[in-house]
C-alpha cells in the first residue's frame, strides 16, 4: 500500500495526508467473539434498567426490566437449534477438525443456559409475587455451581473457553450466603456476606499486579517485538479497567445495602458499567467463539463475508478519514498522490515485450 509522507505548512504545523489514519473491516473483526459481545452488551443494558428500578426512576415490571435477559436466552437457544439442524442434516459436516468437540462444548453451554435461564424466571416472579423463598429461587444457580466444576475440568482437558463456568464455580458459597441473608435465616452484615467475593476480588488484583509488572517488563526488554509490547500493554489496561471499578462496585453495594451511604443504584452501579464495557471492547480481539452457533462452521467474519459477499469489496478497501488544516486545499493533496504514483511507476521494472509470432 503507498503512502504519501506528510509536510508541513507555512506556519510550522504537520500536514497529515489521507493515508495517516486506517480502518480495515477484516482487520477490526477476525478477531471478534459474537457471543461475548452479545452477553456483555445485554447484561450491561440490564443491569441499567435494573438500577432504574430500584431507585424507581422507571415504574416497568420486572418482566419487561428482564427483557435483555430473555433476548440473550433466546439467541442462545435459536443458535444451538440451527447449529443442531446442520449437525444432524449434513453428517459430512462433523468430519471437519474439531467438529465433534465443538458441537458437544455448545450443547453443554445450551444446557448450562437453560438451567440459568429457570433461575432467572424464579428470580423475576420472586421479585413481581415474593410468593417464593429466596432459596429455592437460588437452588437452579447452585446446581450450576456444582455442574460447572465437571464442565471447567472437560474445558481444560479440550482446550475451550470457560468464564461463565468458572464464575459460578468459584462462588458456589456465595450464592448460598446471598440465599440465605434474603431469607432473614441469618444476621450477618453484607460486608461478611460478600467474604466469598472479597476472596475472590483479592485474587483477581493479584493476577492484575501481575500483568502490569508484566507488561512492565517486556516494555523495558529490547529482545521483545513491539506487537508482544503492546499486546501486554492492552492485556494489563483491560484487566486493570475490569477487575477495579467491580471491586469499587462491590464495595459500594455492601455500603449501600447496610445503609452506611445513601447514594442511588445507578450511580453505586455505575462502577460495574465501566467493566461491562471493558468487556465489550475486549471482545473485538477475544478468539476462540464456537464455530457451530447458528451452523456457521467457521470464523464470524468469515460467516458474514461468506454470506453477505458485496462485505468482501469493503472488508478489502482500507479507508482513509481526511485530515485538512486551514489554508491547504483538496488539489494539492491530490496533486501530490499523482506525483508519488508516477514516481512509483517509474520505479518499476521494464520488461521487453516478446510476440509470439517472431521467429527463434
Amino acid at each position: 500500500m503507498l503512502t504519501v509522507p506528510s509536510k508541513q505548512n507555512k506556519h510550522g504545523n504537520i500536514l497529515l495526508n489521507n493515508n495517516s489514519f486506517k480502518m480495515n473491516l477484516q482487520t477490526l473483526f477476525q478477531d471478534f467473539n459474537p457471543s461475548k459481545f452479545v452477553v456483555h452488551t445485554f447484561l450491561l443494558i440490564f443491569t441499567i434498567l435494573f438500577a432504574l428500578k430500584l431507585d424507581h426512576t422507571i415504574t416497568w415490571s420486572y418482566w419487561c426490566i428482564f427483557i435483555p435477559i430473555w433476548i440473550w436466552k433466546g439467541l442462545v437457544i435459536l443458535g444451538a437449534s440451527v447449529g443442531s439442524y446442520v449437525w444432524w442434516r449434513y453428517p459430512h459436516f462433523r468430519l471437519e477438525g474439531e467438529a465433534y468437540i465443538h458441537y458437544k462444548s455448545m450443547l453443554i453451554s445450551l444446557a448450562l443456559h437453560l438451567i440459568l435461564l429457570m433461575f432467572e424466571l424464579l428470580v423475576c416472579d420472586k421479585l413481581e409475587s415474593g410468593r417464593h423463598l429466596w432459596i429455592l429461587v437460588f437452588i437452579p444457580l447452585i446446581f450450576i455451581s456444582i455442574v460447572s466444576i465437571a464442565v471447567c475440568i472437560w474445558a481444560v482437558k479440550h482446550d475451550r473457553s470457560f468464564e461463565l463456568e468458572l464464575f459460578c464455580a468459584v462462588n458456589v458459597l456465595q450464592f448460598i450466603f446471598l440465599a440465605l441473608r434474603l431469607d432473614q435465616f441469618i444476621g450477618w452484615s453484607w460486608e461478611v456476606i460478600f467474604v466469598p467475593l472479597w476472596i475472590v476480588m483479592c485474587l483477581s488484583l493479584v493476577g492484575v499486579l501481575y500483568t502490569i509488572i508484566f507488561a512492565a517488563i517486556l516494555m523495558r526488554t529490547p529482545e521483545v517485538s513491539a506487537q508482544q509490547r503492546r499486546a501486554s500493554f492492552h492485556s494489563a489496561l483491560g484487566y486493570t479497567f475490569l477487575v477495579i471499578p467491580i471491586l469499587v462496585f462491590q464495595v459500594l453495594l455492601a455500603n449501600k445495602l447496610d445503609d452506611d451511604i445513601k447514594l442511588p443504584y445507578i450511580v453505586v452501579a455505575s462502577p460495574l458499567f465501566i467493566s461491562f464495557l471493558t468487556l465489550i471492547i475486549m471482545s473485538f480481539s477475544a478468539k476462540g467463539c464456537n464455530k457451530w452457533w447458528f451452523g456457521m462452521r467457521k470464523d464470524f467474519c468469515s460467516f458474514v463475508l461468506g454470506v453477505f459477499p458485496l462485505l468482501q469489496e469493503y472488508a478489502n478497501i482500507s479507508y482513509y478519514p481526511e485530515h485538512r488544516q486551514e489554508g491547504v486545499e483538496l488539489e494539492q493533496s491530490e496533486k501530490m498522490d499523482l506525483a508519488y504514483l508516477k514516481r512509483a511507476d517509474l520505479l518499476k521494472p521494464i520488461l521487453p515485450i516478446v510476440s509470439i509470432e517472431m521467429p527463434d
